[in-house]
């Protein structure tokens, strides 16, 4: 789910995102059915300490805190090392927090948690221009090291619409995944188009069926679930059969993102749990930064951004059952 950019509460993470699925057919659900990962990074075998799901990464929760204390919430870490299904977090960078983030990328590492960080630009979530991207391989070329390594790169977060060709998003991945390159060795998560969404268009860029392909194969496919979900592509509301066709890539896969809302049709729930089952990596959104109601934890940094002591929210359970 994202926020809006700024300064207002991000709204609840893949809002844009959701709302596009309502308004192409109002339900929907995700994905399942990757290749089972690559062995794992040392850094994150090192991170994490053990032999964990997808490529070195458990399963685990996003955050979103770019927009929240100037960037310096308190992520309430002593708390989530106690619920011990938690072994990775996600989190979102909005460029221009690069200081803020590389606090948050220590302090995650430091209290034992395998690490994705995505670049995270709200204002064009969803976006097809190949420019967005670009710039996105770019700022991780400029980064990284700075960052201080040693985690996951997600390229960008939800770039791509539910109209995208296959040729259009192999070639603008081509592009930016050479930038990260030059400065990362490690796999990349591509979250696949539509919001996460369009799984046959994710697997023909692999494959080449439409003609170009990505043409680096140390990549992680990340689908996102929510009640919203629809897959343009072929017409329905998710469901397992497109977590099966995005596994026809053969490439890992892992459910990046997750949630209760908003409400739709999709199978949510199901289909987060037929992704375990074929032993993809599942991440729930979010333990906190929503805009909205799905934060594992209360107070909510949209209700207030300076807390500094936390306990499990209603909407805990939602989550962490999954995991």
């Amino acid at each position: 789910m994202r926020t809006i950019l700024g300064l207002t509460p991000p709204v609840s993470h893949s809002s844009l995102s959701r709302l596009a699925g309502l308004l192409l057919a109002g339900a929907g659900t995700l994905l399942s059915g990757c290749a089972a990962h690559d062995a794992a990074p040392t850094p994150l075998a090192a991170a994490t300490g053990t032999a964990d799901l997808t490529a070195g990464l458990g399963n685990g929760v996003n955050l979103q805190p770019s927009y929240y204390n100037g960037g310096n919430p308190n992520f309430g870490f002593s708390l989530m090392k106690q619920q011990s299904k938690i072994k990775t977090v996600r989190i979102e960078i909005e460029p221009g927090y690069e200081t803020q983030a590389k606090g948050w990328i220590s302090q995650a590492k430091s209290n034992g948690f395998a690490v994705i960080a995505t670049y995270h630009k709200s204002s064009v979530l969803g976006s097809d221009n190949t420019g967005e991207l670009a710039t996105a391989g770019n700022w991780w070329k400029a980064n990284y090291k700075t960052l201080g390594g040693n985690f996951t790169i997600n390229l960008m977060n939800e770039w791509g619409s539910h109209n995208i060709s296959s040729n259009t998003y192999a070639a603008a991945y081509n592009s930016a995944i050479s930038s990260v390159r030059s400065v990362y060795s490690g796999p990349i998560i591509i979250d696949i188009p539509g919001y996460g969404q369009e799984t046959a268009t994710a697997a023909a860029a692999v494959k080449g069926t439409g003609g170009t392909k990505i043409n680096d194969t140390n990549i992680i496919l990340s689908a996102h679930v929510y009640p919203n979900g629809y897959n343009q592509g072929k017409g329905h509301t998710l469901q397992n059969a497109d977590l099966d066709d995005l596994g026809s890539a053969g490439r890992p896969c892992i459910i990046g993102e997750f949630g209760n809302s908003p409400s739709g049709a999709a199978n949510w729930s199901g289909i987060v749990s037929y992704a375990k089952s074929k032993g993809w990596t599942v991440l729930g959104w979010c333990w906190n930064g929503d805009g909205g109601s799905m934060n594992m934890v209360t107070p909510s940094w949209s209700s207030n951004a300076t807390a500094t002591s936390f306990s499990l929210s209603s909407y805990f359970n939602t989550v962490y059952n999954l995991l």
